[in-house]
């Protein structure tokens, strides 16, 4: 499949792109099974675990999970997805002939409910030593105005890394009171299941609350050049699990070092077991919250 020559052009200006049909309905359909299947064990729970990041209301009786964490490592369909010439062809043009993937996630936003996410830059989570770094997302339902698509700013992938502290705490979002500006220019990602999302990650994004009566399922895969190190920690597994994450190509001991704006997210807040919960710590939110 790969990306046309304006697409990739497109990436390298604006910061992201929609990549529309990559997924067709047997591989919907897989995905959407090993969803199932992982959301299944959700009403056996009573608070976060290693797979679940669970809403505010959730209870046995109604489960509400916002996000599957990791779920390559939990179900091999997702595993072998991120792996799939079809995802790599996309990945490549921008990244090089050897990429290394960093973590995956399922974010969830179930009708009238699913939470929103501020404003961020993926960056101020995990800096590198250079910034070929990107999310790839697999849509496995429409995004729709009403939806809660993800929303992004244009060009901000060339622009300043922004504070995403509160009180020297990291949370994980921007104050949206010193990005007005931008905010203003946010263009919402509506496109039908089965398309693919490649953003930066420099890349102001956000979305919000999911107001309708269709869910919104988001499978993420954040991965870099292999020649990006991470900055922030990362390698705590060890060398060897470090290159395990090689999607393909060569893993390398040569980081490329480049001039990229970096701030540590340090120190993290109380609860920082996922971004939805590091956010609840910012003094001004943008998006409405379910009640």
């Amino acid at each position: 499949m790969g990306l046309t020559p304006q697409q990739l052009e497109a990436y390298r200006q604006d910061g992201y792109v929609v990549v529309h049909d990559v997924l067709d309905p047997d591989d919907l359909g897989r995905m959407r099974a090993a969803m199932k299947e992982l959301l299944a064990g959700a009403s056996a729970v009573s608070g976060h675990t290693a797979l679940f990041d669970l809403e505010d209301s959730h209870t046995a009786e109604q489960p509400r999970v916002r996000r599957l964490k990791l779920p390559h490592q939990h179900h091999p369909a997702f595993h072998e997805l991120i792996r799939s010439p079809k995802l790599l062809s996309l990945m490549t043009p921008i990244l090089g002939p050897s990429v290394r993937m960093h973590t995956s996630k399922l974010n969830l936003k179930s009708a009238d409910f699913g939470a929103p996410v501020e404003w961020h830059q993926d960056w101020a989570f995990y800096p590198h030593t250079n910034d070929d770094v990107l999310a790839l997302g697999v849509l496995l339902d429409d995004f729709t105005p009403d939806n809660g698509p993800m929303m992004v700013v244009p060009g901000t992938h060339r622009g300043p890394i922004h504070d995403h502290h509160h009180q020297g705490v990291f949370v994980g979002a921007i104050d949206p009171r010193r990005i007005t500006d931008d905010i203003d220019r946010a263009v919402p990602l509506i496109a039908k299941a089965g398309s693919v999302t490649l953003h930066h990650a420099r890349l102001i994004h956000g979305s919000a609350l999911n107001t309708s009566r269709r869910p919104r399922s988001f499978l993420l895969y954040e991965a870099m050049a292999a020649d990006a190190w991470p900055l922030a920690g990362g390698l705590f597994g060890g060398l060897d699990e470090f290159n395990a994450r090689m999607l393909c190509g060569e893993p390398t001991l040569e980081p490329r070092m480049t001039t990229v704006p970096v701030r540590m997210p340090f120190p993290k807040a109380p609860e920082s077991a996922s971004l939805y919960q590091s956010q609840k710590y910012m003094a001004q939110r943008f998006f409405d919250v379910a009640r």
